[in-house]
């Protein structure tokens, strides 16, 4: 008997050890963690854990993640590859790793090889419904091919970074270069959109390797991908084995693992807003900085000089379908609302015929604003689990105007009506998850004033699908940011496969005499 240290930094309670290791847990056993918090094993963990597992604690909540030894080894040897890939991609040539796109790229182009990922893509699919899962991003169809090879070509074409000078300080007889380096493994965890598993792969451009765990839903799809494009290419471009791996495993466990391992150099976690937010605590208490992009949806204002056109434009435009910079949330200024609210019910209605019907939740004290034709309404909406009646307005507390609608055929929106500009900063700022703000306004000074005060990276004067890697800054994206984790340290909201690199300091050094004191270099003896 004695106490133990998992891989999270938390102390166990004396439990069955031996040689220092934990073996087996005890019902109601004390897990000590975040220096003053306890978490007890419940009778279910204690019955499940084997000798050989992990126990890892989420520091935001106190749960206790089992990690089995099968979950935890598979992690661990994905990372292990990755990591002695890492330490080959030095020798590896830019030109070796342009290739590698043009290589994956080329492979999904053919119509052989997206045969194959298009049936294991379908079996994928067919497996979610059975499920009551949502499949809307999960369909590898041909625009997501197109999109998938699209961005494999940006990256074939993309200057590459690998010892670039970042800044000279010139010295006499002597000079400091700042210079461009990659950051090493990099661990991935996201959904299951199988176009992001091309979008990851973007690391190696810099000259990383990267570690990838796929949702459950798409793992056969990433299976296929891995089988029928990805290894072939790095084989054919002569990257080393293991410079992208995919962890393959459908548990969460394995993810959890992959995010405990030390020897990442950056963790990427993009999905569910609280599954995101528990896989950055994993890594962080690891001592890994992280990349999170979990709760999105989009927020939207009109204030007094709104253009009712530019109005309609905006929200119509940002509804098409459902991904993380869609709208979800709309603030009209009170002085407007008579005009701008049956503008926005138009657009809504709109969308919703471009889609399946459409839905909308609204503040407590503005359902009286809303026709008696809309309030009394049902709508059929289609969400994962199928088609279902319901009412087409649905009351809403603020509090709950930050939550994200994940909708799948049936476009559904919040709105409020505040009393002027100021009032839906302080709403987004205190109940969004700081992610994506569009004001429509003729005022300039409006503009500036929310781009100065709102609390987001992302900031616009339409609409609000613009945030996109690939969309905007022509660079696929690995992730897009909120800030409701804190802000980025020296990197944009984007962070795209250039944007993970570390920066290493070379001196050329022209005068051999340099001495800190000053004195001269003395004869050398006979």
């Amino acid at each position: 008997m004695g106490a133990g240290v998992d891989d999270g930094g938390a102390r166990h309670e004396p439990g069955p050890t031996r040689e220092g290791r934990l073996e087996a847990l005890v019902p109601g056993q004390a897990i000590v963690f975040g220096g003053d918090r306890v978490a007890h094993v419940s009778p279910e963990l204690a019955a499940a854990f084997r000798a050989g597992d992990r126990l890892l604690v989420d520091p935001n909540s106190g749960a206790l993640l089992h990690v089995p030894a099968r979950e935890h080894e598979v992690a661990a040897a994905a990372v292990g590859r990755a990591q002695a890939a890492f330490a080959r991609m030095g020798q590896v040539s830019d030109a070796s790793i342009t290739g590698f796109f043009e290589a994956f790229a080329a492979r999904l182009e053919d119509d052989a090889c997206w045969g194959e990922i298009a049936r294991a893509n379908a079996a994928d699919i067919a497996a979610a419904r059975a499920r009551g899962r949502s499949t809307t991003r999960l369909q590898a169809g041909e625009a997501m091919r197109r999109d998938m090879i699209a961005g494999l070509r940006a990256w074939r074409d993309a200057e590459p970074s690998r010892g670039r000078v970042l800044e000279t300080v010139e010295h006499e007889g002597w000079r400091v270069e700042q210079v461009m380096a990659p950051l090493g493994v990099v661990g991935f965890v996201f959904e299951g959109r199988p176009n992001v598993f091309a979008d990851a792969t973007g690391v190696l451009r810099a000259g990383n390797t990267v570690v990838f765990r796929i949702g459950s839903d798409a793992l056969g799809t990433a299976r296929a991908i891995v089988r029928a494009a990805l290894d072939p290419a790095l084989a054919a471009a002569g990257l080393p084995e293991g410079a992208a791996v995919l962890v393959d495993s459908a548990a969460h466990a394995a993810g959890w693992a992959m995010f405990a391992d030390p020897r990442l150099s950056l963790a990427v976690a993009r999905g569910s807003g609280p599954a995101v937010s528990q896989l950055g605590a994993i890594a962080r208490a690891a001592g890994a900085p992280v990349s999170l992009h979990g709760t999105g949806g989009a927020w939207l204002v009109a204030d007094d000089s709104a253009d009712a056109e530019r109005f309609f434009a905006a929200v119509y435009h940002s509804l098409d379908r459902k991904v993380c910079n869609t709208l979800n949330t709309c603030c009209i200024a009170a002085s407007r609302a008579d005009e701008l609210v049956p503008v926005f019910l138009d657009a809504l209605a709109k969308a919703g015929e471009r889609r399946k019907d459409c839905k909308l939740h609204v503040a407590h004290a503005d359902l009286a604003r809303l026709p008696p034709a809309w309030r009394d309404a049902r709508a059929t909406v289609v969400r994962a689990e199928g088609a279902r009646e319901e009412p087409r307005v649905e009351p809403l507390a603020d509090a709950d105007l930050g939550r994200e609608w994940e909708w799948e055929e049936t476009p559904e929106v919040s709105l409020k009506i505040v009393a002027d500009l100021d009032e839906a900063v302080a709403l987004f700022n205190r109940y969004s998850p700081r992610f994506t703000a569009s004001l429509i306004a003729q005022d300039a000074a409006a503009q500036a004033r929310f781009y100065d005060t709102i609390d987001a990276p992302f900031v616009g004067d339409g609409f609000t699908r613009w945030v996109d890697g690939q969309y905007a800054l022509d660079r696929p994206e690995l992730g897009l940011s909120n800030w409701e984790q804190g802000r980025l340290f020296a990197r944009g909201g984007v962070l795209a496969g250039d944007g993970v690199f570390t920066v290493r300091a070379r001196v050329r050094q022209a005068d051999p005499a340099l001495d800190r004191g000053g004195a001269p270099t003395p004869g050398r003896s006979a």
